[in-house]
């Protein structure tokens, strides 16, 4: 079993920046990928970013590749999205999922999620 709780979202001005946090409990995290999804209202969740278990390979969708980075601390058990150059089309909860299974962009792939950070970009 994985828990995971998200933090770090907020308000900020399009061009601005935020770090989300995923952080997990629960044994051997190192091995899961950890991937990163949000869903505007009235929108489906869509994937953003994913990085690998202990070998720590990262995918982006095309809609942030450029400005966002995900890293992993697995001594602390937790995930990061640096999220720059900010858009109002970023404006979403964003969600943290894990399993042990190689990363997908498809929100059925994933085994475990976070309750979801709200992140609003202001024009």
């Amino acid at each position: 079993q994985v828990q995971l709780v998200e933090s770090g979202g907020g308000l900020v001005q399009a061009g601005g920046s935020l770090r989300l946090s995923c952080a997990a409990s629960g044994r051997a995290f190192a091995v899961y990928s950890v991937g990163w999804f949000r869903q505007a209202p009235e929108k489906e969740r869509e994937f953003v970013a994913s990085i690998g278990g202990s070998a720590g390979g990262t995918y982006y969708s095309d809609s942030v590749k450029g400005r966002f980075t995900i890293s992993r601390d697995n001594a602390v058990n937790t995930v990061f999205l640096q999220m720059n150059s900010l858009k109002p089309e970023d404006t979403a909860v964003y969600y943290c999922a894990a399993d042990r299974r190689l990363g997908s962009i498809l929100v059925a792939s994933w085994n475990y999620w976070g309750q979801g950070t709200q992140v609003t970009v202001s024009s």
